[in-house]
């Protein structure tokens, strides 16, 4: 596992990133819908650094399954999220790769009547947009590798790593074989 940013350096990220939203909404209220699974780490840090009523709320989107390290067919679960009408809205999201996860939840978010809806996104893979859109917020620039830690997982595993890690492809083969051997029946004496 190569460690692409440290702890230190997702804290410091975190910190430039709450204060680029202060300066863009103040101590107006907002609406923080963080997108589940891999932004829970990061909606928890930043909301402690934003000032004025904060409410949080979070939808469910993958386009991930298991062990795979490419993207399939996107779906969405809206059913947690409150009456956006007239609010202020970040959309917080883990990672922009393809785009396809932001774009449709900011489309979903404006549906619903939301006054203003930014993006912020933690990682943003160079080289892999495929939309015509941009997050608003961007805490950092990564290579066009797969990334665990600090909320980002690997078929549900490395979510608490407290770092940012690039798996290869030797990391993502042993993997796969230590969660097989985990599902194997227990051999009997």
């Amino acid at each position: 596992m190569e460690i692409l940013l440290s702890a230190d350096d997702l804290a410091a990220g975190i910190g430039r990133l709450s204060d680029d939203v202060k300066r863009e909404v103040g101590r107006r209220p907002i609406t923080v819908v963080g997108v589940l699974t891999g932004s829970i780490v990061l909606v928890a840090d930043l909301i402690r650094r934003l000032e004025g009523p904060v409410t949080v709320s979070m939808v469910w989107a993958s386009s991930y399954r298991g062990t795979a390290t490419r993207p399939g067919e996107l779906e969405l679960r809206l059913d947690l999220l409150p009456d956006l009408a007239g609010q202020d809205v970040l959309l917080v999201d883990d990672i922009f790769d393809t785009g396809h996860t932001l774009k449709a939840l900011l489309q979903e978010l404006r549906r619903r009547g939301a006054a203003s809806v930014r993006s912020l996104v933690l990682l943003r893979k160079t080289g892999r947009s495929e939309v015509d859109i941009e997050p608003d917020f961007v805490g950092f620039e990564i290579p066009d590798k797969f990334v665990v830690g600090y909320g980002l997982d690997f078929d549900g595993d490395l979510r608490h790593l407290p770092h940012l890690a690039a798996l290869d492809d030797d990391d993502i083969a042993a993997a796969r074989a230590s969660q097989a051997r985990c599902t194997e029946p227990a051999s009997r004496s």
